[in-house]
């Protein structure tokens, strides 16, 4: 007997290798996987310009930021954008100014596939070899209330469909369905009960090393964790010449491990 639904994560015509630099643009929730790449000692660019919640904010980051990856992730969070009344122009954000300076307005779905897509093919045109995966973020925006927000997230979903629908490096990680779907219970929330918890983030990292990662990026996974583990160690007794002999040895294992799976990977960002 079955208690859940299960969702299942397509596998993408690419593979992410070990170590390989990445570049994470979107909402908190790009934030939260981006760190926990970091975690593992990618090299990736999480947000460089802060968080970005719609599709203009993540072209406005990509135009800005020069790195040319061959993995990109965009989270995104919502269709609603803030524009400048003064000049016209669509923020990133509202630096707490005064919110009569502003005008709110609900990006269409074609609107949200125009900005998406300048946004792959400016990597693409950096990269050809580029794969960029699309996400929808599971957290809810309470403020449009829960209909609205619903039909924000509604709008998200069907651009980021049409968008890998029409282009062959473009794919979707159903990270919003497994949230939604398959960890349906509020004890995968934080307390505010809208923010997914540690846990799921980790749940979802999990589903994602599975589907995406190499056997050679697993296996570095695999070898990293107890170095990571060691290296997170709080001793007793710092100072003592037992410890500082673990952490030279540790460092010594480290710096070996980072080298040997790093070849590969260099000069590719």
């Amino acid at each position: 007997m079955d208690f859940r639904t299960v969702v299942n994560v397509p596998k993408p015509d690419f593979q992410i290798e070990p170590l390989e630099p990445i570049l994470f643009v979107g909402s908190c929730f790009a934030d939260s996987i981006g760190r926990r790449f970091e975690q593992e000692r990618f090299p990736v660019t999480v947000n460089p310009y802060g968080v970005m919640y719609n599709p203009a904010s993540i072209l406005h980051t990509v135009l800005r930021c020069d790195v040319a990856p061959r993995v990109a992730f965009f989270t995104l969070g919502t269709n609603h954008v803030y524009r400048l009344k003064e000049t016209g122009e669509i923020v990133d954000n509202c630096q707490k100014r005064p919110q009569r300076l502003f005008q709110e307005e609900e990006l269409s779905i074609s609107q949200c596939v125009d900005y998406l897509s300048q946004a792959v093919d400016e990597l693409h045109r950096r990269c050809s070899d580029v794969h960029v995966v699309l996400t929808v973020s599971p957290i809810r925006y309470a403020k449009y209330g829960f209909h609205g927000s619903q039909l924000s997230k509604a709008t998200l979903l069907l651009a980021a469909n049409q968008l890998a629908n029409e282009k062959s490096f473009v794919s979707y990680f159903p990270a919003y369905e497994i949230v939604l779907d398959e960890l349906r219970d509020y004890r995968f929330y934080q307390p505010d009960m809208l923010h997914p918890s540690a846990q799921t983030v980790e749940y979802i990292w999990q589903q994602l090393v599975e589907a995406y990662f190499s056997n050679r990026a697993k296996q570095f996974l695999t070898e990293w964790k107890p170095v990571k583990e060691a290296l997170a160690h709080r001793p007793f007794n710092p100072d003592s010449d037992e410890y500082r002999h673990f952490l030279n040895q540790t460092h010594v294992r480290e710096r070996e491990i980072l080298a040997r799976y790093s070849k590969s990977n260099e000069g590719t960002f």
